[in-house]
C-alpha cells in the first residue's frame, strides 16, 4: 500500500465511523472503499475487514450515548444478547446468500423509511403519549436482537436505520434516544459477524486495526455532534444517509 491508499482508507473509515455514530450506514462508505483498495480479495474480506473497524466505532458510539443519554436497559440488554449470536449466524450466511436477492427488498424498505420521515416532521422529535405494553417491548427486543441482527450479519446497509425506526415506533423514543440505542445493538451484531469471519479466515487484521483508529475517531465526534445538536439533526441526516443508500444500492443492482 502507498500512502494515499492508507491515507484514503484513514479518511473514510472517519467518514464512516461519524455516520455510524449518528444514524448508521458507515458500511455503505467504507466496503467500496475496501474492494476497490483490494480486488485481489473476495468480498467476504472486505466485509470482515470492515466489522473490525465497524465493532470499535459502533462501541464507542455506544459508550458516549450512554452516558448523556437514557437508555431502556430492559430491551437494550436481552436485544444486545440476541444480536452477538444472529449476527454470527447471518455471517455464515452471507456466502451462501446472494447480496442482488436483498438489495430490491432493502431499497423498498428504505424509500418508505425515507417518505415516512420527511412527511411526519414530528416522528422522533416530539415526545408522544404512547403506552409501551410489554408487548411492544417484547417486539422490540426479537425485531432488533434476532431479525436485523442476523440482517446486519448477512448483508448490513440500513442497520442504524432499521433499529432507529423499530426502537422510535415500538419505544415511543425520540431519534437521539433510538440512535443511541442503535449503537449498543449495532456493536452486538458486529461482534458476532466479526468473529465468524475471522474463523473463516476473511479478515485483514492490521488494515482492520488502523481503520478503527479512523472510525473510533469519527464515532466520537458523531456521537457528540448528535447529543449537542439533538434528534432535529438526527432527523435530518437520517433522511439524507437513507437517500445515498438507496442511490448506492440501486447502482449497485442496476449498473
Amino acid at each position: 500500500m502507498d500512502l494515499y491508499e492508507v491515507l484514503g482508507l484513514l479518511v473514510a473509515a472517519t467518514a464512516a465511523g461519524w455516520v455510524d455514530a449518528v444514524v448508521g450506514g458507515g458500511g455503505v462508505l467504507l466496503i467500496p472503499v475496501l474492494l476497490l483498495t483490494f480486488p485481489q480479495y473476495p468480498p467476504a474480506t472486505a466485509l470482515g475487514t470492515n466489522k473490525i473497524a465497524a465493532v470499535m466505532g459502533t462501541a464507542t458510539a455506544a459508550y458516549m450515548y450512554q452516558r448523556r443519554t437514557r437508555l431502556d436497559r430492559s430491551v437494550l440488554v436481552p436485544a444486545a444478547v440476541l444480536a452477538v449470536p444472529f449476527g454470527a449466524l447471518g455471517a455464515l450466511s452471507a456466502a451462501s446468500v446472494p447480496t442482488s436477492y436483498f438489495r430490491p427488498v432493502i431499497m423498498a424498505l428504505l424509500v418508505a423509511v425515507a417518505l415516512f420521515v420527511a412527511f411526519r416532521p414530528s416522528f422522533g422529535v416530539q415526545q408522544t403519549a404512547t403506552v409501551v405494553t410489554r408487548r411492544r417491548r417484547i417486539t422490540a427486543i426479537v425485531l432488533a436482537g434476532v431479525g436485523i441482527g442476523f440482517y446486519d450479519g448477512v448483508f448490513g446497509p440500513g442497520v442504524g436505520t432499521f433499529l432507529i425506526i423499530s426502537f422510535t415506533t415500538l419505544l415511543a423514543t425520540q431519534f437521539l434516544e433510538s440512535a443511541a440505542m442503535a449503537k449498543v445493538i449495532n456493536a452486538s451484531s458486529n461482534l458476532g459477524a466479526l468473529a465468524v469471519f475471522a474463523w473463516q479466515g476473511n479478515v485483514l487484521w492490521a488494515i482492520g486495526l488502523g481503520m478503527a483508529v479512523g472510525n473510533i475517531a469519527g464515532a466520537m465526534i458523531g456521537s457528540r455532534t448528535a447529543m449537542k445538536k439533538g434528534s432535529g439533526f438526527v432527523r435530518v441526516v437520517l433522511v439524507l444517509v437513507v437517500t445515498g443508500m438507496v442511490i448506492k444500492m440501486g447502482f449497485d443492482q442496476f449498473a
